[in-house]
C-alpha cells in the first residue's frame, strides 16, 4: 500500500477515526494500531506477516532474557544470538541470490562449474529496516540506553508501526516505547507538523521526483550510449534530486502520519546537498541509518579510540557495510567502497591541512587566499560532485551501465535528447530549497497550527487535489522499498 493512493487515504482516515475514539482505553488503541500496522504490511503480501512476528519475537525474548540476566558473558551471548539470528533471515531473504550467483561465476572462472541450489526468493518489503530496528533495540536493552519491554503487543508496535514499516526512518526505542507508556493527545502542534509534513512529502515525491525519474532520468540511465555529455550531466543531477525528493518525501509523510497519530518520529534529513564535507553530508543524508552505523557499527568496531590508521579502517569498513546493507549488488559494494575511501581521505587531509594550518591560513598562503567563504562554497561543490559520481553507481543496474555513463562525457558535441526547461527548472528550484532556512518547515507548522480547524482540513485537501492534479500519471513505489 503506497502513501501517495486513495487506497492509503482511506486506510488513514479509518486508522485515524478509530485510533482517536479508542484514546480513552490506550491499551485497546495500541492494539488497534498494531492490527492496523499488520494489515498495512500484508497488504502487500499476507504471507510475510509471519516473518515479520518471528523476527520481532526472537527481539522481544532476547529483552526479557538481558532483564533477567547478570552474568555479562551470558548477556555478550544472548545479544550475540539475537543479532545473528536477525541478520540471518536478512542475509536470506536479501543476499542469497547474490552470493549464489557470484559464488557460480567464480566457479566457473576457475572451471569448477557446479550445479548449485539456486531458488526465486522474494525480498520481503522493509526487511532491512524492521531486521535493524529489531537489532537496535536488543543492543539498546543490553547497554541499558532503554528498559526490557514486558508486553509483546508494545515491542509489535514498535517495530511494526505503519508509517516508518516498510521504508524508515528507522526508529530507536529508547525514543518510540516511552511514547507508548504516555498518555497520547492531538495538540495542534501535531496537526500543524502532520500538515505541513504530509503535504510537502507528497509534493517531493509525486512532482518532483516522478516528473524527473520518467521524463529525464530513467530514459537517461536505460541507454547511457543514446544520449550525449549534457544529458547525461543533468539526468546525474536529476538523480541526486530524485532520489532525495523521493526518500525525504517518504520519510516526511511518515513523520508526518505519526504526528497526526500523536506519535514524534525525528528528523530524517537535514538539507544534505548543502554539506560543505562527505562527514557533514553523512550528519545530514538519512540521519536514523547513518546513526545507526555509527551506533551500532562504527563505535563498536572501535570508532576514532585506537589511532589514525584504525579509524580509517573503521570508516572504510562502516560505509562498505552500509552499501552492502542497500542491495545486493556489486554497484552497491563499491557506492559504499567509494564512501568508505573518501571519508577517510577527507579526514587525513583535513588532519594534514590542520598540521600545517599555521602556514596556509598566513599571508599568501592557499587556506588565506581562498577565505572563509570561498573554502566552504568549493567544499559545497565538491562533495555535491563527489556525491553524484557515486550515484551514478547507486542507480546503474550494473557496472557496464556505469561505465557507460560515464565514458559518455566526451560526447559534448551530440544535441540533447532530455534536457528541457522544466527540468532543469525542477532540478533548480529544488537546490534552492537545500539553502533556506534550516528551520522554515517548523516555522510553517506553527503557522498553520493555529488555523481553525476546517480551514486546516481544507488547506490538507485542498493541497492534496491540487499535488494531484499537477503530478504525472500513475504513482511509482518508493525507491528505498527494494531496500
Amino acid at each position: 500500500m503506497l502513501f501517495p493512493t486513495i487506497e492509503f487515504g482511506i486506510f488513514f482516515l479509518v486508522v485515524f477515526t478509530a485510533s482517536w475514539a479508542m484514546r480513552a482505553v490506550p491499551e485497546l488503541r495500541k492494539l488497534f494500531l498494531l492490527g492496523a500496522s499488520y494489515f498495512f504490511y500484508g497488504w502487500w503480501d499476507w504471507r510475510f506477516l509471519g516473518l515479520l512476528f518471528v523476527s520481532t519475537l526472537i527481539n522481544y525474548l532476547a529483552g526479557l532474557a538481558l532483564a533477567r540476566s547478570q552474568r555479562e558473558g551470558l548477556r555478550k551471548f544472548i545479544v550475540g544470538v539475537a543479532v545473528v539470528a536477525g541478520l540471518a533471515i536478512l542475509g536470506f531473504f536479501k543476499y542469497y541470490g547474490f552470493f549464489l550467483t557470484s559464488l557460480a561465476v567464480l566457479l566457473e572462472t576457475a572451471g569448477l562449474e557446479r550445479d548449485l541450489p539456486f531458488m526465486q526468493v522474494i525480498l520481503p518489503v522493509g526487511i532491512s529496516f524492521f531486521t535493524f530496528q529489531g537489532i537496535s533495540y536488543v543492543v539498546d536493552v543490553y547497554r541499558g540506553h532503554v528498559r526490557a519491554e514486558r508486553s509483546l503487543p508494545n515491542v509489535m508496535l514498535y517495530i511494526s508501526f505503519f508509517p516508518q514499516l516498510v521504508a524508515g526512518p528507522i526508529v530507536r526505542a529508547a525514543d518510540f516505547l516511552p511514547q507508548l507508556h504516555k498518555t497520547v493527545s492531538l495538540t495542534r502542534a501535531h496537526i500543524g507538523v502532520g500538515v505541513v509534513l504530509i503535504l510537502s512529502g507528497l509534493l517531493k515525491k509525486m512532482v518532483v521526483a516522478n516528473y524527473l525519474a520518467t521524463e529525464l532520468v530513467d530514459p537517461v540511465f536505460f541507454d547511457p550510449t543514446a544520449v550525449g555529455a549534457l544529458d547525461l550531466l543533468i539526468g546525474i543531477y536529476g538523480y541526486a534530486i530524485q532520489i532525495y525528493c523521493d526518500f525525504s518525501g517518504y520519510s516526511d509523510i511518515a513523520i508526518g502520519v505519526a504526528a497526526l497519530l500523536g506519535y514524534r518520529f525525528l528528523e530524517n534529513f537535514d538539507q544534505p546537498y548543502r554539506a560543505s564535507s562527505l562527514q557533514d553530508f553523512w550528519r545530514r543524508w538519512h540521519i536514523s541509518l547513518s546513526t545507526w552505523l555509527r551506533d551500532y557499527l562504527y563505535v563498536p568496531l572501535g570508532g576514532n579510540r585506537h589511532g589514525e590508521a584504525k579509524t580509517y579502517r573503521n570508516l572504510f569498513l562502516t560505509m562498505f557495510l552500509g552499501g552492502i546493507w542497500h542491495g545486493a549488488a556489486w554497484t552497491f559494494v563499491f557506492w559504499g567502497a567509494f564512501h568508505g575511501t573518501m571519508l577517510a581521505v577527507e579526514r587525513y587531509a583535513r588532519r594534514q591541512i590542520e598540521f600545517f594550518a599555521p602556514a596556509s591560513t598566513a599571508p599568501g598562503g592557499i587556506m588565506s587566499a581562498l577565505g572563509n567563504g570561498t573554502q566552504h562554497l568549493v567544499g559545497i561543490v565538491w562533495t555535491f560532485h563527489l556525491v553524484c559520481f557515486a550515484w551514478i553507481f547507486f542507480r546503474a543496474d550494473s557496472f557496464a551501465t556505469a561505465a557507460s555513463y560515464l565514458a559518455g562525457f566526451v560526447r559534448w558535441g551530440e544535441a540533447s535528447q532530455y534536457v528541457t526547461p522544466f527540468m532543469v527548472g525542477l532540478i533548480a528550484i529544488a537546490m534552492l530549497f537545500q539553502f533556506t532556512p534550516r528551520h522554515l518547515g517548523r516555522w510553517l507548522a506553527r503557522g498553520v497550527q493555529h488555523l481553525p480547524g476546517p480551514l486546516l482540513g481544507l488547506l490538507l485537501g485542498g493541497g492534496i487535489w491540487l499535488i494531484w492534479a499537477i503530478a504525472p500519471e500513475g504513482v511509482a513505489p518508493f525507491i528505498y522499498f527494494q531496500f
